[in-house]
């Protein structure tokens, strides 16, 4: 079995990218904007529980876009990780491979 361990640096990137305009779109586009006024639903009792359901709903819009906000977070630290090791290691393997084949270093 052919066994190997791969990253998508492009793929996390675009994750952290969507959840990123996600959040933008939450950010214009509030919950609270969306009318609820009693002239406009037409009955006290409704305006007052769609009021209620409004502020519950912007409450955990809230708490959503937080948790994006920590994916989005995350997933850009570990592209940058991986850049970095993946970096270093090239680094490393060509100085070895220099080192062992480049006539004018003496071993």
């Amino acid at each position: 079995m052919d066994e190997q361990y791969q990253v998508d640096l492009e793929a996390l990137e675009k994750a952290a990218t969507g959840v990123n305009g996600t959040l933008d779109q939450i950010s214009v586009q509030k919950v609270s904007d969306i009318s609820h006024d009693e002239s406009e639903v037409g009955h006290d009792g409704l305006a007052s529980t769609l009021s209620d359901f409004l502020d519950r709903w912007q409450r955990g819009v809230g708490n959503l876009a937080k948790d994006g906000q920590e994916i989005a977070t995350r997933l850009t630290a570990n592209v940058n990780a991986y850049r970095s090791v993946e970096e270093h290691t090239h680094k490393q393997f060509h100085g070895m491979l220099r080192g062992t084949t480049d006539p004018a270093v003496k071993q």
